[in-house]
C-alpha cells in the first residue's frame, strides 16, 4: 500500500509539494551531529557540530565507568508567535542526541573542559602528563 500524502500547500504546483512537503515522510526526531577527534602530544581534542546550540543546551558528564557522556537537547518551539507564516518544510534543528564515548587510558579525567564557538562544542582532553622518573642504579658488589 502506498503512503497516503496530504497537501496543505494547494496552491504550488505538484512539483513544489512534492519538494517542501514531507508530511508522507516518517522522519527520525533525532539526527546524530557530526563528530571530530584531534590527538596532539598534550590533548584530545572533540569537535561536534552543534549549529544554533548554545553552552544551555549540553550537558557533560563522566559516568560510572569513567566514560564521556554528552547530551544535548534543544527545545523547538512549535508556536512561534514572531513568525508570519508558516514553513513548508522544517529539518535543520536537533532535538534530542546523546553520545558516550570510551576514554584513552592516558586522558586526563580530572582536567576535561569544555566550550562552545562558533556552532561548534569543543571538549579538551589533556592527557596525564608523564612524569620521568629517574632510574636510581644501584650497584650490588658480589661477595
Amino acid at each position: 500500500m502506498v503512503p497516503a500524502r496530504r497537501s496543505t500547500q494547494n496552491w504550488l504546483p505538484d512539483f513544489f509539494n512534492d519538494f517542501f512537503d514531507n508530511a508522507w515522510m516518517d522522519r527520525a526526531k533525532t539526527t546524530a551531529p557530526a563528530i571530530n577527534v584531534f590527538e596532539t602530544e598534550k590533548a584530545y581534542e572533540l569537535e561536534l557540530a552543534a549549529p544554533g546550540m548554545t553552552k544551555e543546551d549540553f550537558k557533560i558528564q563522566l559516568d560510572e565507568e569513567g566514560n564521556l557522556v554528552i547530551k544535548m537537547e534543544k527545545k523547538v518551539k512549535e508556536n512561534e508567535k514572531d513568525k508570519k507564516g508558516q514553513y513548508l518544510r522544517r529539518e535543520f534543528s536537533y532535538t534530542r542526541f546523546q553520545q558516550t564515548m570510551l576514554l584513552p587510558d592516558d586522558a586526563d579525567r580530572e582536567a576535561i573542559s569544555a566550550r562552545v564557538e562558533n556552532g561548534i562544542l569543543c571538549v579538551d582532553l589533556p592527557k596525564i602528563r608523564k612524569v620521568e622518573v629517574p632510574e636510581n642504579k644501584k650497584v650490588i658488589e658480589i661477595q
